[in-house]
């Protein structure tokens, strides 16, 4: 453990750091994964109106630090993609 006291304010700093960031990414992961359920679920609309929210935050995280921009790139691709492959089917019907 620090025991001078520069030392000391930087775990301190650390630890808020880390709660932060854990707090953020797991506020991302659950966002993420209730969109996931809602496209599993069939519910287009809820999936349509959860996608701008989820992409905002993914680029929110890429920001904050929470993410790798060529990650947060990925995730909102591929979540694009779930979101308007669940509506192509519905509109060929």
């Amino acid at each position: 453990m620090a025991t001078h006291k520069s030392a000391l304010k930087r775990h301190r700093q650390s630890l808020n750091r880390k709660a932060r960031n854990r707090s953020n990414r797991s506020t991302l992961r659950s966002r993420i994964k209730t969109l996931r359920e809602a496209v599993s679920r069939s519910e287009i609309e809820v999936a349509r109106r959860l996608l701008p929210e989820t992409l905002s935050l993914i680029d929110r995280s890429i920001q904050k630090g929470v993410l790798h921009e060529n990650t947060a790139s990925r995730h909102k691709s591929r979540l694009t993609r779930l979101v308007n492959s669940l509506a192509r089917p519905a509109a060929s019907t």
